[in-house]
Formats: C-alpha cells, sequence, structure tokens
C-alpha cells in the first residue's frame, strides 16, 4: 500500500460479480412503469426522453396505441446516471453527449466507469490515474460512480416484475434468477 500505487477503480468482486452483460439479454425488459421505479424518474421524463432519443427502450419501442415499450437492463442503469446527472445541475445537452458515450460500452465496463463533472463537462474515468489527473486541476467536481448506481439497480430490479419480449411468462429459473437466489440465500 504504501507504493502510492493504486488498482483498478471498481472490480467485478466490487460490483459484485454477476455477468451483468448476461442480465442486460433482449430476450426480456420491463416496462416504463418499472423503468421510472428502478430510475428515479417520472413517466413523464421517462417518455420525453424517449420521444427526444436520449434514452431509447433498447428492448422493444412502442408502435403505436397498445404496445408497451421495455427497457433493458443498460438502458435502465444509464436514466439511473442521467437522474444522477440532471440531480447535480449538469445540462440536458452536456448529459446527451456523455450518454451517447456511454451507449457503446457492455454493462461490464459500465461497471469500470467513474463520471465526474464541474457541473459543465462531464468527464469518464476509467482508472485512478484519471481522476487524480482531473482533480490535480483544482476545480471543485463531483463524481458518479456507475457501479455504485449498478449495484443498487441490480437489488431494485431484482423484486420488480420483468416481461419478456415474446410475451411469454419470465422464466423462474433463468441463469440471473438463480444468481439471485443464491446471493439472497448465502
Amino acid at each position: 500500500m504504501g507504493d502510492g500505487n493504486q488498482g483498478q477503480l471498481f472490480t467485478d468482486a466490487a460490483v459484485g460479480a454477476p455477468s451483468y452483460d448476461e442480465a442486460d439479454s433482449e430476450a426480456f425488459g420491463y416496462r416504463g412503469p418499472t423503468a421510472c421505479a428502478a430510475s428515479g424518474i417520472t413517466y413523464r421524463q421517462l417518455d420525453y426522453w424517449a420521444r427526444t432519443g436520449l434514452v431509447a427502450p433498447s428492448v422493444r419501442t412502442a408502435t403505436g396505441s397498445g404496445t408497451q415499450r421495455l427497457y433493458s437492463f443498460r438502458d435502465i442503469l444509464v436514466l439511473k446516471v442521467v437522474k444522477r446527472l440532471l440531480d447535480t445541475g449538469v445540462s440536458l445537452q452536456n448529459i446527451r453527449k456523455a450518454v451517447d458515450h456511454l451507449r457503446t460500452r457492455g454493462v461490464k465496463d459500465l461497471a469500470n466507469v467513474t463520471l465526474l463533472s464541474d457541473g459543465a463537462t462531464v468527464y469518464e474515468c476509467t482508472s485512478a490515474e484519471e481522476v487524480v489527473d482531473l482533480l490535480a486541476g483544482g476545480q471543485g467536481v463531483f463524481g458518479i460512480a456507475v457501479s455504485g448506481a449498478l449495484r443498487e439497480l441490480t437489488g431494485e430490479l431484482a423484486e420488480l416484475p420483468a416481461e419478456r419480449l415474446d410475451g411469454g411468462p419470465v422464466d423462474a429459473d433463468d441463469e440471473l434468477s438463480a444468481r439471485r437466489r443464491r446471493r439472497a440465500s448465502a
């Protein structure tokens, strides 16, 4: 510890270690009200962000009256991060730029990202060195550890209903459900 070096900011072990990219399956998704509950946003925000393309549902879009949007795990994670950035005063325009960049990442990659902002610009840091370099400028910044949002979201979605894309029941014995049960009983 005394050598002054730090390792990776957030390891898989620190996040809880399930394969989040497996959880981000396109075979099932979460309806709008569930996405709102898990991310802490209003349905009005969700609808606006979907219509403007900020965070559109990647499992299924609404295709007319009576169809339901379905959001993936990653979509809801990005919604949660957007909400946190908004709460700290970052403009929607700057958030849109950050989201465009985050879209290219898998969920496991997102677990290793810390977003820092000075209130105007959003910076992505994937190592302790990048965080230190940004802080060395002396300006006030705040950070959002995506891994923290990821842990919260995993717990919240475990208690909320999912829906299969083909309309069938969500299999109670799928891999993610089995992991949840093992973790809960441990």
